[in-house]
């Protein structure tokens, strides 16, 4: 467990000693959509229906607009604080090649998100920006979600699947998500008259979830494994974008090597603990502009 003991505060809660917890490494690693720093470098954000602010103080995180009761059903689970990145990190940094980007990206932790939201919000992200990204997903939420007013400002969450499910092509086109509308239209009403359809995927093992993933158009692998990672708690999965594919180049594999050939080889080598390898990856290679001659 990645903390001691948790106290309510006025405005919230404060998680005291707090290991592997940098703000910006867990907000700005690629996992999620719907956070942004403010000015003071705290982060506010809308996750699982509610709005939170969170801050780190020293060895401390606070986590503004919630319970302590919300904590122990939500939140816990949701930063993944009963889990120990300290060994995780140790485990990664015996390849000495992988010990550089577990050093950089020593605070990251893997949220775990809602699934329908991911699943959705992943798809918008295939071949996207992440300015575009999240201006999609703030657009569906403000459309078809519940405004929360946090501070002065109005929020969003993100729409359930019975309400997004009666949205037309034309009205999920005007979201901003361009050919993606078609894709995201179809998997909704799939979703919405299979309601156990996401907690049977949770139940696959992590190849047959992969597999399944991929039947509805505009889910591929790597989509397949950002769904499964950040929301489904299957960490043999290795999502490959342009960033982990230079990763993987600069420091193992030759540059004419396939997307598929990484994802095999990346799982061979980190078994059960390739989710984590990947996020370490992934961010190094951005945050470091890594490029392959």
């Amino acid at each position: 467990m990645d903390f001691n003991t948790v106290e309510v505060i006025e405005e919230g809660i404060k998680i005291k000693g707090v290991k592997n917890f940098e703000l910006k490494h867990i907000f700005e690693c690629g996992q999620c959509f719907r956070y942004n720093a403010l000015e003071n470098g705290n982060f506010v954000g809308v996750a699982f229906g509610k709005v939170i602010e969170v801050e780190k103080c020293c060895e401390d995180v606070i986590i503004y607009n919630t319970t302590l009761e919300e904590f122990n059903s939500l939140w816990v689970n949701y930063f993944d604080l009963k889990r120990d990145y300290t060994s995780i990190k140790e485990e990664l940094s015996k390849d000495s090649l992988l010990k550089k980007s577990v050093e950089f990206g020593y605070g990251i932790r893997i949220l775990q998100q809602e699934p329908f939201e991911l699943i959705i919000s992943f798809i918008i992200s295939a071949n996207n920006r992440i300015p575009m990204i999240k201006r999609a997903i703030d657009k569906i939420s403000e459309r078809w979600g519940n405004a929360i007013t946090y501070k002065g400002k109005t929020y969003y969450t993100f729409p359930k699947v019975e309400v997004l499910a009666k949205a037309s092509l034309e009205e999920l086109e005007a979201c901003s998500i361009g050919f993606r509308a078609k894709y995201i239209k179809a998997t909704v009403e799939n979703i919405f008259n299979n309601p156990s359809f996401i907690n049977n995927l949770i139940a696959k093992c992590d190849d047959e979830c992969h597999e399944s993933l991929q039947s509805f158009n505009g889910i591929g692998p790597k989509v397949a494994d950002c769904i499964m990672l950040f929301s489904m708690g299957k960490y043999s999965a290795f999502p490959v974008d342009v960033w982990v594919k230079r990763a993987m180049q600069y420091f193992y594999l030759a540059p004419d090597v396939s997307l598929i050939k990484i994802r095999e080889f990346a799982r061979a080598k980190f078994g059960e603990l390739s989710g984590f390898a990947q996020q370490y990856l992934f961010y190094y290679a951005r945050e470091n502009n890594i490029k392959v001659e």
